[in-house]
């Protein structure tokens, strides 16, 4: 168990101490002490009031617009609060209600689970990719299903320096798949309902956005495949 204790935290904790249980591509993720609830911090994205709140709604905005992508099977409540860290930076926090006893799709041992099992693993994971293809013809833009993950602050910040573009570029195209995604859990049987628990965006030029689409577009079709032989 690994405790961070911060000013930010306040609302939620009082003693500003809170469990670290993941940590993605921007984000360090806490679990509060009472277990109903998790919080999601970008601490990199913090800055000044107007600064935080602007990034704040334009963030909650898109995830309302995922929210209604993917629907409420698939979806989870996020509320958005800004907060001032110990630093004195005002940050954005995420919460939403912790799913206990979920996992993520990159922790299933799928052949230990049931034929009737994988199968509706497989028509969910479909659904989610149909109504991804949908809202990107829509909108050119679709939810991160996939997800990166870190096991630190530190190793997230060597993860995303420059000269780790290659491994970056290798594990976005080889290595993760919709079968073995961070972003998507699974909830325990026997409701097994595949929910994202990601809303970020893209925060990059437009360039690097419609590339990043285009070839999230043909790995979908890697993962009808993978979905094929996972079922069987």
């Amino acid at each position: 168990m690994t405790i961070y204790a911060d000013q930010v935290f306040a609302l939620l904790d009082r003693d500003l101490a809170l469990e670290r249980i993941a940590g993605g591509n921007e984000t360090e993720v806490y679990r509060t002490d009472d277990q109903h609830y998790v919080v999601k911090l970008k601490s990199d994205l913090g800055g000044t009031v107007d600064v935080t709140l602007a990034r704040a709604l334009a963030d909650r905005a898109a995830a309302e617009r995922f929210t209604a992508c993917l629907g409420p099977a698939h979806t989870i409540t996020s509320y958005y609060v800004i907060a001032r860290d110990s630093s004195g930076r005002v940050q954005t926090l995420v919460i939403q209600p912790y799913l206990a006893g979920a996992q993520q799709l990159f922790d299933i041992d799928y052949r230990a689970l049931t034929h009737d099992e994988r199968a509706l693993i497989a028509s969910q994971l479909r659904e989610i990719i149909r109504r991804s293809l949908s809202f990107y013809r829509a909108t050119a833009s679709m939810p991160d299903l996939y997800g990166r993950t870190s096991i630190s602050a530190a190793e997230r910040v060597r993860l995303n320096k420059p000269w780790m573009l290659p491994q970056r570029m290798w594990s976005f195209l080889v290595e993760r798949n919709l079968l073995r995604a961070h972003n998507l859990l699974l909830t325990p049987a026997p409701e097994l309902r595949i929910v994202l628990v990601d809303y970020d965006i893209v925060r990059r030029g437009w360039l690097y956005r419609l590339i990043y689409f285009v070839v999230r577009w043909m790995l979908f079709w890697r993962d009808h495949t993978l979905i094929v032989l996972m079922r069987r």
